[in-house]
């Protein structure tokens, strides 16, 4: 029998493995790289832009992941720094990643839609993202402080 646990986890993994293939799936459409959907998105949301280390932690990314994907970005015309220091610059999205943002989030709408179909009341979608929201949250806790003590 396959404990609650591994079921968990298994489902989470392999969520998480369709939206990374859908992302470089629907990039790959615009011409760029799946890991681009992450950060476009996280861009859109700030129009006055973000910087390297805002970026790492709204998009769970190392510093590493994230000043290579935003040089890439940047090479490609889609986000470009404000005039600060390389560490404290605003990056922010040009008029093209604007325009690749927006394709993102309709992308994404679509695809979320799809998934959700009819069959999911919008109290049942509200109760099913603040249950996420709140495993996700007690995940992150654990991760840091550790698995509480059997409590027996």
């Amino acid at each position: 029998m396959v404990s609650r646990f591994e079921q968990f986890a298994f489902v989470i993994s392999g969520i998480y493995r369709c939206i990374q293939k859908i992302e470089k799936d629907e990039m790959i459409k615009q011409g760029y790289r799946g890991a681009f959907a992450q950060y476009l998105a996280a861009l859109n949301r700030f129009e006055e832009g973000l910087t390297s280390a805002q970026l790492c932690e709204i998009c769970d990314k190392d510093k590493a992941a994230v000043s290579r994907i935003v040089s890439e970005m940047e090479e490609k015309g889609l986000a470009k720094r404000s005039n600060a220091t390389k560490y404290r610059a605003k990056i922010i999205l040009t008029e093209k990643g604007k325009e690749t943002a927006e394709f993102v989030a309709e992308r994404a709408r679509i695809a979320v839609t799809a998934v959700s179909g009819d069959f999911m009341t919008k109290e049942q979608r509200e109760n099913f993202y603040y249950t996420l929201d709140t495993i996700s949250k007690n995940l992150q806790k654990i991760s840091e402080e550790g698995v509480p003590q059997n409590e027996e």
